[in-house]
């Protein structure tokens, strides 16, 4: 059941293209900005980085870590709850896509490059540099980096991307409403989302949405140099990583023309395909009944310090740990969130709210702790046995880990070149996917507009991502999404109230429509059993010897 709403038509043509010309411009402006500012003032641009990374992480963390902890006790309340049989796109919507190929895209799309570039960097990096432990004993450290890369890859990230996904899905299949995150705040805004306000909702996510994708794929094609280096000896350097980001725009560009039913589709399988077979190939060549116990005990004591983990702010240590690792996270995520939402929304028509949840909140968590505990657990378990080849690799070069990890095993050499295509195909399934939720978001939530659009957008993602190399490699880049991040969680808090008070309103609707049903089907029963009770009378004063004849037809009064 659904309300009403006013809807103002907010996309006109321009030049060929179907936009929204403040959402569109105004994103251009800042990208403008912001890429030139970088480029003429590279030193100061640099500084003002790090020292709004500073303020952001300082005064901000707190924000940060209450509100992904409020987002998993939202999704968990929505998943059980009593709203948790409604189906994203009416009664009797049907899924599009099968739950394999559904899996597969929110998968690759959601996760991506990360899953792989930080699974053995991680824990390492956390058992050099301990969160809480240092001075420990070297098992309880290595278990506690284990865990902390649980928290930053797990449940918390896919919280995230549940909310903003199920908020969009039901809005844009249930609502009938644009696909743009002002869709989300009818509920508390009304017709006003049509307005400024609006605009300002659907700039900010278009801004983050760029600085969160140019952030993955700056990790990415440092990770693709580095295995070309390794595999075929080309040298790692910036201007081959400025190449690789040019070509892999021109992968993203040609599989955006294709659509999200053929390219996007097509890409997430090959990723899942090709992510399953270097994770067979590490399970059968490595240790594998290590890394099978290492998944049970790595989620056991997971979950025994989910709650301590999950609020750790640092108060009483003054560190600043967690600002350089915890709070990047959480921005980048949240930075993430609107691209993987609205594209997971856009897979999403048919599914529960029960069934999203689930599967979006907790099988690629899981999937995510299997492959962290054989390549992160492995790597911790040979550190703790002396070989020390993997934390030279980290400390040397976080890209070049996996490769120095795969000369381990046997087969080597196709691992790294199985690692080489994953990677590639991750930051191609991004850029491609990027480039058609931006659209979407400038669009003012269309589903169709020119192809070429599409183009513009992912020749955007590639540029912000070169210029915030070349003006402070991935430091920068990390910087930029904890910064842009920080207002959008405050958003995103919003969003989960927005989308409660939505739904409520339609549950309650429903529930008074099915009890004037069930009133007029009492009222009906009880009309044909006067009506039957009348004819027997009837008949019995015309013939009151005759049996009565029961008709069983009988008319609604």
């Amino acid at each position: 059941m659904s309300i009403k709403v006013s809807r103002e038509e907010s996309a006109s043509k321009f030049m060929g293209l179907i936009i929204n010309k403040t959402v569109f411009f105004s994103a251009i402006a800042v990208i403008i900005f912001t890429v030139g500012f970088t480029l003429i003032f590279e030193e100061e641009a640099e500084h003002y980085f790090n020292m709004a990374q500073t303020f952001v992480s300082a005064h901000g963390g707190w924000i940060y870590t209450l509100s992904v902890n409020l987002f998993i006790v939202f999704c968990l309340y929505m998943a059980f709850g009593k709203f948790g049989k409604i189906r994203i796109g009416g009664r009797n919507a049907k899924p599009e896509f099968s739950m394999w190929a559904w899996f597969a895209m929110l998968f690759s799309a959601g996760i991506g490059n990360g899953l792989v570039l930080f699974s053995i960097a991680d824990p390492v990096r956390d058992y050099l540099d301990p969160p809480r432990l240092a001075g420990e004993a070297p098992a309880r450290i290595a278990q506690e980096a284990i865990n902390f890369s649980f928290l930053h890859h797990g449940i918390h990230g896919w919280a995230i991307y549940s909310v903003v996904g199920l908020s969009l899905a039901y809005f844009t299949f249930n609502r009938k409403m644009p696909l743009t995150l002002r869709s989300v705040f009818y509920p508390i805004l009304g017709n006003r989302i049509h307005g400024w306000m609006g605009d300002v909702i659907d700039i900010m996510a278009v801004i983050t949405t760029l600085f969160g994708l140019a952030t993955t794929i700056g990790f990415g094609v440092g990770q693709i140099n580095a295995g070309f280096s390794h595999v075929f000896g080309l040298p790692s350097s910036l201007f081959y990583q400025v190449l690789i980001i040019v070509g892999v725009t021109l992968a993203a560009t040609l599989s955006a023309f294709s659509g999200i039913d053929k390219g996007v589709q097509m890409l997430s399988k090959v990723n899942v395909r090709v992510a399953s077979a270097i994770f067979l190939l590490v399970l059968i060549l490595g240790p594998t009944t290590f890394i099978f116990k290492a998944y049970i005990q790595n989620i056991g004591s997971y979950l025994v310090h989910f709650i301590d983990m999950s609020t750790w702010t640092e108060a009483l240590q003054g560190t600043d740990w967690q600002k350089k690792r915890t709070i990047m996270y959480w921005g980048w995520w949240i930075s993430w969130s609107p691209f993987v939402g609205i594209f997971i929304a856009r897979i999403s028509k048919g599914r529960t709210i029960k069934e999203f949840i689930l599967c979006v909140l907790i099988l690629p968590a899981l999937v995510t702790f299997l492959w962290f505990s054989a390549f992160g657990g492995t790597t911790m378990r040979d550190i703790l046995l002396g070989d020390t080849a993997m934390i030279a690799a980290v400390n040397d070069n976080i890209s070049t880990a996996l490769y120095v990890f795969f000369d381990k095993f046997p087969l080597a050499m196709l691992l790294k070149i199985l690692g080489v295509i994953l990677i590639c195909s991750f930051i191609i399934t991004s850029a491609d996917s990027g480039a058609l939720v931006v659209d979407s978001l400038t669009s003012g939530g269309k589903m169709k507009t020119p192809r070429y659009q599409r183009v513009i957008w992912a020749v955007c993602i590639g540029v912000i991502a070169s210029v915030l190399m070349y003006g402070g490699g991935l430091n920068a880049l990390q910087t930029v999404v904890t910064i842009s991040g920080l207002p959008f969680a405050i958003l995103l808090v919003g969003m989960c109230f927005s989308l409660f008070r939505g739904i409520s309103e339609d549950y309650q609707k429903a529930e008074r429509k099915e009890k004037l049903l069930e009133r007029e089907s009492y009222r009906k029963s009880i009309l044909n059993l006067v009506n039957e009770e009348r004819l027997e009378k009837n008949l019995e004063t015309i013939d009151p010897g005759k049996e009565p004849k029961k008709n069983p037809k009988t008319t609604d009064l």
